[in-house]
């Protein structure tokens, strides 16, 4: 089976590299096209695998990354068309677009629902749906109180999340030689605030994160108790710079394992804390009630994590949660419930991928359009 994979962002990355792993071992052959976008090729370069760029949008601002769709998919399908994939796997426009052409049969991975979200997101599904073969989600990502459910006939959801595809103990070991690379002894504690750009489609709209005024406030309440590390996509002024987190990309959820507390304007990195145990504070304009199912999930039913639309009050949280000598012993129980409840994603979509279009139907009938279980054949 030839299965080409488009990997748009670091966090993409993490998701597909245990996936691609195990079907290659399988003798599948396996072609990645990546996105010049942040650290998605560094990330790439470290897991020693070959890829093509088929766009660079490190430095357009949003409109143009719009713009420059037309020509991924032309590059894309150049690339592909020798080689005949009998499917792709991705997260957007680019990967439906290209298997169009190719006559190659398509799969979606996302962790919202974006029906639920920005017109620009909204938009974006809309123009994949009638094309895409399958979409697959979280069960989780529905936002509380909304009327849509399901994204159509091609959605799978599964009781998971995407982080469970390479955080989930079966597939990380953290290594404490971190330590090290931060220039701290293991008997220190430490904070990791990290800090978005907001500069991705699904930020159209007027999502916001910390400013400025309140990065430094945050910095200057939790140096107290802990040393600081800042994980920023922008630029930090001198002022802040000297707290940059300095470790090599593919070594972060290593510091997000030990590190005390984790506070962010992002989403990822949240959920990545909070399935290691790792406490965890999240900023943004979209919390409340318009927030992702995931991230009330993970506040009401896990006990996780923090989550706010307001920025002072997140900030209060961090200051209360870091003065807590074990904070993270009373993780441990709440993330080995999380553990036992959900499913090991990479298992779920190695199966997916290999048994495509029988996995789908099979997918469907078992989880009526709900929740795929642990009653799925992959086990």
């Amino acid at each position: 089976m030839i299965i080409a994979f488009f990997i748009n962002t670091p966090a993409q990355a993490h998701l597909m590299k245990n996936i691609i792993k195990t079907l290659e071992s399988k003798n599948h052959q396996v072609l990645i096209l990546a996105r010049e976008y942040g650290e998605t090729v560094n990330l790439l370069k470290s897991f020693g695998v070959s890829y093509f760029v088929y766009t660079n949008v490190s430095n357009c601002g949003k409109y143009k990354k719009i713009c420059n769709f037309p020509f991924g998919v032309f590059n894309s399908y150049n690339f592909l068309r020798k080689y005949k994939p009998d499917l792709l796997v991705g997260a957007g426009l680019e990967c439906v677009y290209t298997a169009l052409p190719l006559n190659s049969k398509c799969v979606l991975f996302g962790d919202s629902m974006p029906i639920n979200e920005s017109i620009y997101v909204k938009t974006q599904f809309l123009l994949c749906k009638p094309f895409m073969d399958a979409i697959i989600t979280p069960d989780a990502v529905v936002t509380p109180g909304s009327s849509k459910k399901s994204l159509g006939s091609k959605h799978v959801k599964v009781n998971s999340y995407k982080e469970l595809a390479y955080l989930h103990p079966n597939n990380f070991v953290p290594d404490e030689s971190i330590y090290k690379l931060l220039g701290i002894h293991k008997d220190e504690e430490f904070v990791l605030l990290r800090f978005n750009a907001f500069d991705s489609v699904h930020d159209f709209g007027g999502v916001t994160g910390f400013s400025l005024d309140k990065k430094r406030e945050l910095v200057n309440k939790l140096s107290k108790y802990a040393n600081v590390f800042i994980s920023s996509e922008l630029v930090l002024p001198p002022d802040l710079k000297r707290y940059s987190l300095n470790v090599p990309k593919h070594r972060i959820h290593d510091v997000l394992n030990y590190a005390k507390l984790v506070v962010a304007d992002t989403g990822t990195m949240v959920t990545e804390a909070a399935v290691l145990g790792t406490p965890a504070i999240r900023f943004s304009s979209n919390a409340g009630n318009k927030d992702l199912g995931i991230f009330v999930e993970l506040s009401n039913k896990y006990d996780l994590i923090y989550t706010y639309d307001d920025p002072e009050m997140a900030i209060t949280k961090a200051v209360e949660l870091i003065k807590k000598p074990n904070l993270k012993n009373e993780w441990k129980p709440k993330r080995e419930f999380l553990l036992n409840d959900k499913i090991d994603l990479s298992l779920f979509m190695e199966w997916f991928i290999e048994e495509f279009p029988r996995s789908f139907n099979e997918s469907l009938s078992q989880n009526k359009l709900e929740t795929c279980d642990n009653t799925c054949e992959y086990f």
